[in-house]
Protein backbone atom coordinates (compact mmCIF):
# COMPACT_ATOMS: atom_id res chain seq x y z
CA UNK A 1 0.00 0.00 0.00
CA UNK A 2 1.11 3.57 -0.68
CA UNK A 3 2.51 5.75 2.09
CA UNK A 4 2.71 9.52 1.56
CA UNK A 5 5.69 11.08 3.33
CA UNK A 6 4.84 14.66 2.41
CA UNK A 7 1.45 15.82 1.14
CA UNK A 8 0.93 18.59 -1.38
CA UNK A 9 -2.22 19.68 -3.13
CA UNK A 10 -1.39 17.17 -5.88
CA UNK A 11 -1.60 14.12 -3.58
CA UNK A 12 -4.66 15.55 -1.83
CA UNK A 13 -6.48 15.90 -5.15
CA UNK A 14 -5.51 12.36 -6.12
CA UNK A 15 -6.99 11.10 -2.84
CA UNK A 16 -10.24 13.01 -3.46
CA UNK A 17 -10.54 11.49 -6.93
CA UNK A 18 -9.71 8.03 -5.59
CA UNK A 19 -12.45 8.38 -2.97
CA UNK A 20 -14.82 9.59 -5.71
CA UNK A 21 -15.92 12.59 -3.64
CA UNK A 22 -16.86 16.10 -4.66
CA UNK A 23 -14.89 19.05 -3.28
CA UNK A 24 -17.66 19.69 -0.72
CA UNK A 25 -17.93 16.01 0.28
CA UNK A 26 -14.14 15.67 0.56
CA UNK A 27 -14.01 18.75 2.83
CA UNK A 28 -16.65 17.17 5.06
CA UNK A 29 -14.82 13.82 4.98
CA UNK A 30 -11.60 15.45 6.23
CA UNK A 31 -13.26 18.04 8.47
CA UNK A 32 -11.63 21.04 6.76
CA UNK A 33 -12.98 24.11 5.00
CA UNK A 34 -14.12 23.93 1.38
CA UNK A 35 -11.83 26.84 0.50
CA UNK A 36 -8.85 24.77 1.73
CA UNK A 37 -9.74 21.94 -0.69
CA UNK A 38 -10.23 24.50 -3.50
CA UNK A 39 -6.76 25.92 -2.82
CA UNK A 40 -5.21 22.43 -3.07
CA UNK A 41 -7.07 21.77 -6.30
CA UNK A 42 -5.83 25.06 -7.84
CA UNK A 43 -2.19 25.05 -6.75
CA UNK A 44 -1.55 21.28 -6.63
CA UNK A 45 2.18 20.61 -5.96
CA UNK A 46 2.80 24.32 -5.33
CA UNK A 47 0.95 24.22 -1.99
CA UNK A 48 1.38 22.13 1.13
CA UNK A 49 -1.23 21.40 3.83
CA UNK A 50 -0.38 22.33 7.41
CA UNK A 51 1.16 19.64 9.63
CA UNK A 52 -2.10 18.86 11.43
CA UNK A 53 -3.86 18.51 8.06
CA UNK A 54 -1.05 16.27 6.81
CA UNK A 55 -1.93 13.91 9.66
CA UNK A 56 -5.63 14.03 8.71
CA UNK A 57 -4.77 13.08 5.14
CA UNK A 58 -2.53 10.23 6.41
CA UNK A 59 -5.47 8.85 8.38
CA UNK A 60 -7.90 9.19 5.49
CA UNK A 61 -5.57 7.25 3.20
CA UNK A 62 -4.80 4.58 5.79
CA UNK A 63 -8.51 3.91 6.39
CA UNK A 64 -9.27 3.55 2.70
CA UNK A 65 -9.82 0.13 1.15
CA UNK A 66 -7.67 -1.56 -1.48
CA UNK A 67 -9.68 -0.22 -4.41
CA UNK A 68 -9.15 3.37 -3.24
CA UNK A 69 -5.40 2.74 -2.89
CA UNK A 70 -5.27 1.39 -6.41
CA UNK A 71 -7.07 4.42 -7.84
CA UNK A 72 -4.90 6.76 -5.73
CA UNK A 73 -1.70 5.23 -7.10
CA UNK A 74 -3.08 5.38 -10.65
CA UNK A 75 -4.04 9.05 -10.38
CA UNK A 76 -0.65 9.96 -8.95
CA UNK A 77 1.11 8.11 -11.74
CA UNK A 78 -0.95 9.90 -14.38
CA UNK A 79 -0.38 13.28 -12.67
CA UNK A 80 3.34 13.36 -13.36
CA UNK A 81 5.39 10.70 -11.56
CA UNK A 82 5.28 12.01 -7.99
CA UNK A 83 8.08 10.81 -5.80
CA UNK A 84 10.84 11.06 -8.41
CA UNK A 85 14.09 12.72 -7.53
CA UNK A 86 15.72 13.33 -4.18
CA UNK A 87 12.60 14.70 -2.50
CA UNK A 88 10.66 11.44 -2.72
CA UNK A 89 7.15 12.07 -1.36
CA UNK A 90 5.53 8.62 -1.63
CA UNK A 91 6.56 4.97 -1.37
CA UNK A 92 4.70 1.71 -1.70
CA UNK A 93 5.10 -0.53 1.35
CA UNK A 94 4.61 -4.17 0.48
CA UNK A 95 2.92 -5.33 -2.71
CA UNK A 96 0.69 -3.03 -4.71
CA UNK A 97 -3.01 -3.88 -4.95
CA UNK A 98 -2.73 -5.60 -8.31
CA UNK A 99 0.16 -7.71 -6.99
CA UNK A 100 -2.17 -9.16 -4.37
CA UNK A 101 -4.29 -10.54 -7.20
CA UNK A 102 -1.22 -12.15 -8.79
CA UNK A 103 -0.19 -13.56 -5.42
CA UNK A 104 -3.63 -15.11 -4.88
CA UNK A 105 -3.53 -16.57 -8.40
CA UNK A 106 -0.12 -18.09 -7.68
CA UNK A 107 -1.50 -19.73 -4.55
CA UNK A 108 -4.27 -21.35 -6.62
CA UNK A 109 -1.62 -22.58 -9.04
CA UNK A 110 0.41 -23.92 -6.11
CA UNK A 111 -2.55 -25.97 -4.87
CA UNK A 112 -2.86 -27.58 -8.31
CA UNK A 113 0.90 -28.24 -8.49
CA UNK A 114 0.88 -29.87 -5.06
CA UNK A 115 -2.09 -32.06 -6.00
CA UNK A 116 0.04 -33.37 -8.88
CA UNK A 117 3.19 -33.64 -6.71
CA UNK A 118 4.94 -31.12 -8.95
CA UNK A 119 7.05 -30.01 -6.01
CA UNK A 120 9.67 -28.03 -7.92
CA UNK A 121 7.09 -25.75 -9.53
CA UNK A 122 5.12 -25.35 -6.30
CA UNK A 123 8.30 -24.42 -4.44
CA UNK A 124 9.15 -21.83 -7.11
CA UNK A 125 5.69 -20.24 -6.94
CA UNK A 126 5.76 -19.97 -3.15
CA UNK A 127 9.29 -18.61 -2.87
CA UNK A 128 8.44 -15.81 -5.31
CA UNK A 129 6.46 -14.28 -2.46
CA UNK A 130 7.90 -15.72 0.76
CA UNK A 131 11.39 -14.47 -0.09
CA UNK A 132 10.18 -11.12 -1.39
CA UNK A 133 8.38 -9.79 1.67
CA UNK A 134 8.49 -9.97 5.44
CA UNK A 135 5.18 -10.15 7.36
CA UNK A 136 6.04 -6.91 9.18
CA UNK A 137 6.10 -5.07 5.83
CA UNK A 138 2.56 -6.12 4.94
CA UNK A 139 -0.94 -5.01 5.78
CA UNK A 140 -3.56 -7.51 6.97
CA UNK A 141 -4.38 -8.75 3.48
CA UNK A 142 -0.71 -9.24 2.71
CA UNK A 143 -0.13 -11.09 5.98
CA UNK A 144 -3.11 -13.33 5.23
CA UNK A 145 -1.61 -14.24 1.85
CA UNK A 146 1.80 -14.72 3.46
CA UNK A 147 0.27 -17.07 6.05
CA UNK A 148 -1.54 -19.05 3.35
CA UNK A 149 1.72 -19.31 1.41
CA UNK A 150 3.47 -20.60 4.53
CA UNK A 151 0.77 -23.24 5.03
CA UNK A 152 1.25 -24.46 1.47
CA UNK A 153 5.02 -24.53 2.00
CA UNK A 154 4.32 -26.73 5.02
CA UNK A 155 2.14 -29.02 2.89
CA UNK A 156 4.96 -29.29 0.35
CA UNK A 157 7.52 -30.11 3.04
CA UNK A 158 5.17 -32.64 4.65
CA UNK A 159 4.52 -34.43 1.35
CA UNK A 160 8.26 -34.59 0.73
CA UNK A 161 8.82 -36.11 4.17
CA UNK A 162 10.51 -33.08 5.78
CA UNK A 163 8.56 -33.36 9.04
CA UNK A 164 10.81 -31.95 11.77
CA UNK A 165 13.56 -29.36 11.93
CA UNK A 166 14.14 -25.73 10.87
CA UNK A 167 13.21 -26.38 7.21
CA UNK A 168 10.23 -28.58 7.92
CA UNK A 169 6.46 -28.77 7.80
CA UNK A 170 6.28 -28.37 11.58
CA UNK A 171 8.25 -25.11 11.42
CA UNK A 172 6.14 -23.72 8.56
CA UNK A 173 2.83 -24.67 10.18
CA UNK A 174 3.85 -23.09 13.48
CA UNK A 175 4.80 -19.86 11.71
CA UNK A 176 1.54 -19.74 9.78
CA UNK A 177 -0.42 -20.47 12.96
CA UNK A 178 1.19 -17.49 14.70
CA UNK A 179 0.24 -15.19 11.80
CA UNK A 180 -3.38 -16.37 11.68
CA UNK A 181 -3.59 -15.93 15.47
CA UNK A 182 -2.42 -12.32 15.08
CA UNK A 183 -4.97 -11.77 12.31
CA UNK A 184 -7.77 -13.23 14.41
CA UNK A 185 -8.82 -16.04 12.03
CA UNK A 186 -9.77 -18.91 14.40
CA UNK A 187 -10.78 -21.39 11.68
CA UNK A 188 -7.34 -21.20 10.07
CA UNK A 189 -5.70 -21.57 13.50
CA UNK A 190 -7.72 -24.73 14.17
CA UNK A 191 -6.86 -26.13 10.74
CA UNK A 192 -3.19 -25.64 11.54
CA UNK A 193 -3.68 -27.38 14.89
CA UNK A 194 -5.00 -30.28 12.82
CA UNK A 195 -1.98 -30.14 10.50
CA UNK A 196 0.39 -30.08 13.48
CA UNK A 197 -1.37 -33.15 14.90
CA UNK A 198 -0.70 -34.90 11.56
CA UNK A 199 2.98 -34.00 11.93
CA UNK A 200 2.99 -35.48 15.45
CA UNK A 201 1.53 -38.71 14.02
CA UNK A 202 4.02 -38.81 11.15
CA UNK A 203 6.91 -38.36 13.59
CA UNK A 204 5.73 -41.31 15.70
CA UNK A 205 4.08 -39.41 18.56
CA UNK A 206 0.91 -41.48 18.25
CA UNK A 207 -0.63 -40.89 21.70
CA UNK A 208 -0.06 -37.14 21.41
CA UNK A 209 -1.56 -37.09 17.92
CA UNK A 210 -4.60 -39.13 18.96
CA UNK A 211 -5.26 -36.79 21.90
CA UNK A 212 -5.06 -33.71 19.66
CA UNK A 213 -7.31 -35.32 17.07
CA UNK A 214 -9.91 -36.15 19.73
CA UNK A 215 -9.99 -32.52 20.89
CA UNK A 216 -10.27 -31.21 17.33
CA UNK A 217 -13.05 -33.67 16.44
CA UNK A 218 -15.37 -31.61 18.68
CA UNK A 219 -13.85 -28.18 17.99
CA UNK A 220 -16.47 -25.75 16.70
CA UNK A 221 -13.82 -23.65 14.97
CA UNK A 222 -13.53 -26.40 12.36
CA UNK A 223 -16.01 -27.24 9.64
CA UNK A 224 -18.04 -30.43 9.97
CA UNK A 225 -15.85 -32.09 7.34
CA UNK A 226 -12.63 -31.19 9.17
CA UNK A 227 -14.09 -32.51 12.43
CA UNK A 228 -14.95 -35.78 10.68
CA UNK A 229 -11.40 -35.97 9.31
CA UNK A 230 -10.02 -35.43 12.82
CA UNK A 231 -12.23 -38.30 14.04
CA UNK A 232 -10.93 -40.54 11.25
CA UNK A 233 -7.34 -39.65 12.12
CA UNK A 234 -7.95 -40.54 15.77
CA UNK A 235 -8.49 -44.02 14.37
CA UNK A 236 -5.34 -43.99 12.23
CA UNK A 237 -3.16 -42.98 15.18
CA UNK A 238 -4.73 -45.60 17.43
CA UNK A 239 -4.42 -48.26 14.74
CA UNK A 240 -0.71 -47.53 14.30
CA UNK A 241 -0.37 -47.78 18.08
CA UNK A 242 -1.96 -51.26 18.06
CA UNK A 243 -5.41 -50.30 19.37
CA UNK A 244 -7.18 -51.60 16.26
CA UNK A 245 -10.58 -52.58 17.70
CA UNK A 246 -11.38 -49.11 19.04
CA UNK A 247 -9.74 -47.52 16.00
CA UNK A 248 -12.11 -49.39 13.68
CA UNK A 249 -15.16 -48.15 15.62
CA UNK A 250 -13.97 -44.55 15.48
CA UNK A 251 -13.22 -44.84 11.75
CA UNK A 252 -16.64 -46.33 11.05
CA UNK A 253 -18.30 -43.33 12.74
CA UNK A 254 -16.20 -40.98 10.57
CA UNK A 255 -17.13 -42.97 7.47
CA UNK A 256 -20.84 -42.46 8.19
CA UNK A 257 -20.20 -38.76 8.70
CA UNK A 258 -18.52 -38.50 5.29
CA UNK A 259 -21.48 -40.29 3.74
CA UNK A 260 -23.89 -37.79 5.33
CA UNK A 261 -21.71 -34.93 4.08
CA UNK A 262 -21.57 -36.39 0.55
CA UNK A 263 -17.75 -36.37 0.56
CA UNK A 264 -16.88 -39.34 -1.69
CA UNK A 265 -13.09 -38.94 -1.61
CA UNK A 266 -12.98 -38.80 2.19
CA UNK A 267 -15.44 -41.71 2.34
CA UNK A 268 -13.14 -43.80 0.15
CA UNK A 269 -10.05 -42.91 2.19
CA UNK A 270 -11.93 -43.89 5.36
CA UNK A 271 -12.50 -47.38 3.90
CA UNK A 272 -8.77 -47.62 3.16
CA UNK A 273 -8.03 -46.79 6.81
CA UNK A 274 -10.66 -49.29 7.98
CA UNK A 275 -9.03 -51.98 5.88
CA UNK A 276 -5.69 -51.42 7.62
CA UNK A 277 -7.32 -51.47 11.06
CA UNK A 278 -8.90 -54.87 10.29
CA UNK A 279 -5.55 -56.09 8.98
CA UNK A 280 -4.08 -55.09 12.33
CA UNK A 281 -6.42 -57.44 14.24
CA UNK A 282 -5.85 -60.25 11.73
CA UNK A 283 -9.25 -60.09 10.03
CA UNK A 284 -7.99 -60.28 6.46
CA UNK A 285 -11.44 -61.03 5.03
CA UNK A 286 -12.78 -57.69 6.26
CA UNK A 287 -9.53 -55.98 5.37
CA UNK A 288 -9.83 -57.15 1.76
CA UNK A 289 -13.51 -56.18 1.71
CA UNK A 290 -12.78 -52.60 2.76
CA UNK A 291 -9.70 -52.17 0.58
CA UNK A 292 -11.71 -53.37 -2.43
CA UNK A 293 -14.28 -50.64 -1.70
CA UNK A 294 -11.50 -48.06 -1.44
CA UNK A 295 -9.88 -49.23 -4.68
CA UNK A 296 -13.16 -49.20 -6.62
CA UNK A 297 -14.30 -45.78 -5.37
CA UNK A 298 -11.07 -43.90 -4.66
CA UNK A 299 -9.46 -41.45 -7.03
CA UNK A 300 -5.88 -42.09 -8.12
CA UNK A 301 -5.45 -38.93 -10.17
CA UNK A 302 -2.35 -37.91 -8.23
CA UNK A 303 0.80 -39.93 -7.51
CA UNK A 304 0.27 -39.46 -3.75
CA UNK A 305 -3.23 -40.98 -3.86
CA UNK A 306 -1.97 -43.82 -6.05
CA UNK A 307 0.91 -44.62 -3.70
CA UNK A 308 -1.20 -44.49 -0.53
CA UNK A 309 -3.85 -46.81 -1.93
CA UNK A 310 -1.32 -49.29 -3.34
CA UNK A 311 0.68 -49.24 -0.11
CA UNK A 312 -2.42 -50.15 1.91
CA UNK A 313 -3.42 -52.84 -0.61
CA UNK A 314 0.09 -54.31 -0.72
CA UNK A 315 0.31 -54.31 3.09
CA UNK A 316 -2.87 -56.38 3.34
CA UNK A 317 -1.84 -58.82 0.61
CA UNK A 318 1.55 -59.24 2.27
CA UNK A 319 -0.15 -60.33 5.50
CA UNK A 320 -1.39 -63.57 3.92
CA UNK A 321 1.25 -66.13 2.83
CA UNK A 322 -0.98 -67.07 -0.10
CA UNK A 323 -0.87 -63.55 -1.52
CA UNK A 324 2.58 -62.50 -0.31
CA UNK A 325 4.11 -62.36 -3.79
CA UNK A 326 1.23 -60.24 -5.06
CA UNK A 327 1.72 -57.92 -2.10
CA UNK A 328 5.41 -57.50 -2.83
CA UNK A 329 4.63 -56.71 -6.46
CA UNK A 330 2.08 -54.03 -5.49
CA UNK A 331 4.48 -52.52 -2.95
CA UNK A 332 7.29 -52.43 -5.50
CA UNK A 333 5.07 -50.50 -7.90
CA UNK A 334 4.13 -48.08 -5.12
CA UNK A 335 7.79 -47.62 -4.18
CA UNK A 336 8.75 -46.85 -7.77
CA UNK A 337 6.08 -44.15 -8.05
CA UNK A 338 7.04 -42.71 -4.65
CA UNK A 339 10.71 -42.55 -5.67
CA UNK A 340 9.88 -40.94 -8.99
CA UNK A 341 7.92 -38.10 -7.37
CA UNK A 342 10.06 -37.62 -4.27
CA UNK A 343 7.54 -38.96 -1.74
CA UNK A 344 10.12 -39.77 0.92
CA UNK A 345 7.72 -40.39 3.79
CA UNK A 346 5.80 -42.94 1.72
CA UNK A 347 9.06 -44.62 0.71
CA UNK A 348 10.04 -44.97 4.37
CA UNK A 349 6.62 -46.45 5.16
CA UNK A 350 6.92 -49.00 2.34
CA UNK A 351 10.41 -49.98 3.46
CA UNK A 352 9.14 -50.39 7.01
CA UNK A 353 6.34 -52.69 5.82
CA UNK A 354 8.81 -54.80 3.85
CA UNK A 355 11.19 -55.16 6.78
CA UNK A 356 8.37 -56.08 9.17
CA UNK A 357 7.08 -58.65 6.70
CA UNK A 358 10.53 -60.19 6.19
CA UNK A 359 11.00 -60.41 9.95
CA UNK A 360 7.65 -62.12 10.41
CA UNK A 361 8.42 -64.54 7.55
CA UNK A 362 11.75 -65.42 9.14
CA UNK A 363 10.07 -66.23 12.45
CA UNK A 364 7.53 -68.51 10.73
CA UNK A 365 10.33 -70.43 9.01
CA UNK A 366 12.14 -71.19 12.26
Amino acid sequence: MTTVHHWTGLEARALRLALRLSVRAFAQHLGVAIRTISKWEKLLAATEPRQDTQAILDTALARSDAAVHLRFETFLSEAGRPGQGSGRRITSSGPRVWEYETWADDLDRTVVALSRQNFAFADNLLKRWLTRFKPTELDDKGRYLFARSTVLMGDLQRDQGAVLGPLSAQHSYAGARALFTQLGVPRRVAQLDLSLAVIAEMSGKLETAARHYENLAVDDRLSRRDRARARLWVGTALSKDGNNDYAARVMLAATREFEDLAEPDDWSVAHQKLALAHRGVGDLTQALHFIDIARSTGTTDSPMQHVRLDTAHGHILLSDPATRDDGLHVLNDAANVAAKFGLRHQLRSIEGIRMTSEGALGLRRR
